[in-house]
């Protein structure tokens, strides 16, 4: 049991880290990252392209947006987008949600994702 204690004490631990390190994210270098996203995806409210819509993603469950068809996959996953979840799905879509339909590698680079993240957050606040 004290193991227990131990895991859930570090992985909260954790996450509130990875949560800070996304409020101090740079904004401005990730609108710039966003332009690589921006072939699939758009932000403002409405527009769907070849991935889903962005605006409002943060608290949104995946795979919900009635207007967009989603991989069964990523409908099945149960993830509520947060900045947490966002910054593991980026890092590898495929490991996070194997068979979901987004072609993209990841953003391997911590830094970038959370400048991304901080971006996101800024244009939804």
């Amino acid at each position: 049991m004290k193991h227990v204690v131990v895991l859930i004490a570090a992985a909260t631990a954790y996450l509130a880290a990875a949560g800070v390190a996304h409020a101090d994210g740079d904004a401005a270098r990730g609108e710039k990252k966003f332009e690589e996203c921006a072939a699939c995806h758009k932000i403002a409210p409405g527009e769907d392209n070849v991935g889903p819509n962005l605006h409002g993603v943060f608290g949104r469950k995946a795979g919900t947006l009635a207007d967009f068809r989603y991989s069964p996959a990523l409908k099945r996953s149960g993830i509520t987008w947060t900045p947490q979840t966002l910054d593991t799905f980026l890092a590898d879509p495929q490991k996070v949600i194997p068979a979901n339909r987004m072609p993209y590698a990841g953003l391997a680079d911590a830094s970038d994702r959370t400048d991304l993240i901080a971006y996101l957050q800024k244009a939804f606040p």
